[in-house]
Order: structure tokens, then sequence, then C-alpha cells
């Protein structure tokens, strides 16, 4: 599967953006979709998450109640609705892909994805 990923721009704090996340080559069945993001002097880390199969999501506890991941099945695309952004939110955005693993949770690591998608670069002003 291949990833593309759009929908970064810049915005004021409070604003709000929506980031898009396409697959080619095969479909998302049985894979968990991850948005991770990578800021300046920080590591890489993981924002949100969905399970293809049954929809199941998983936020990182910094944009809980902001961003919301959601999925469209006959576009084979995973989105991530970012409202009320700050500052901090400030980062390349990447959408990954791991194999769904049913035993466990949607994987909060972002070495355990291994398909990534180009990032697409989110600028929040103050």
């Amino acid at each position: 599967v291949q990833l593309q990923a759009s929908g970064g721009g810049l915005v004021q704090a409070g604003g709000s953006l929506r980031l898009s996340c396409a697959a080619s080559g095969r479909t998302f069945s049985n894979y968990d979709v991850g948005w991770l993001r990578h800021a300046p002097g920080k590591e890489r880390e993981f924002v949100a998450g969905i399970r293809w199969g049954g929809g199941r999501t998983r936020y990182a506890e910094s944009v809980k109640g902001r961003f919301t991941i959601s999925r469209e099945n006959t576009k084979n695309t995973v989105y991530l609705q970012m409202n009320s952004l700050k500052p901090e939110d400030t980062a390349v955005y990447y959408c990954a892909a791991t194999t769904t693993d049913y035993a466990f949770d949607i994987s909060i690591a972002t070495y355990q994805y291994s398909v990534w998608g180009q990032g697409t670069q989110v600028t929040v002003s103050s």
C-alpha cells in the first residue's frame, strides 16, 4: 500500500485544518492507520490512529477533544480533523500504516508503523 497525505497549511491559533491520507495499491483492510507528527527539536510522536476493521480509534492525550480521526471506506481515505489548533501543534504530519494485530490496541509506538506517506506541514501561528 502507498499513502498520500495532504491538507496541511498555515493557520492561526484556534483555527482548524483537515488532513487526508489516501491509500493506493491496495485497500486499508487489515491495517491500523495512524497520524504521527515531527516537530523541530522533538521526537516523532503518535497523534491519532484508527483501526480499519471496526473503526476503533486512539488519541494522544495532547489532542483528545480537539482532533478527530475518521475513515471513508469508499474512498479508502483516512482523515484527521484538527480543531482548536495551538502553536505547539506545529509539525510535519505523516500518515502511516501497520498491519492490524487484533490481540493489541492501536500502537502509539511510531517504529511499529511500517508504511509511511510523505509528510504535510502544519504551522499554527500565535
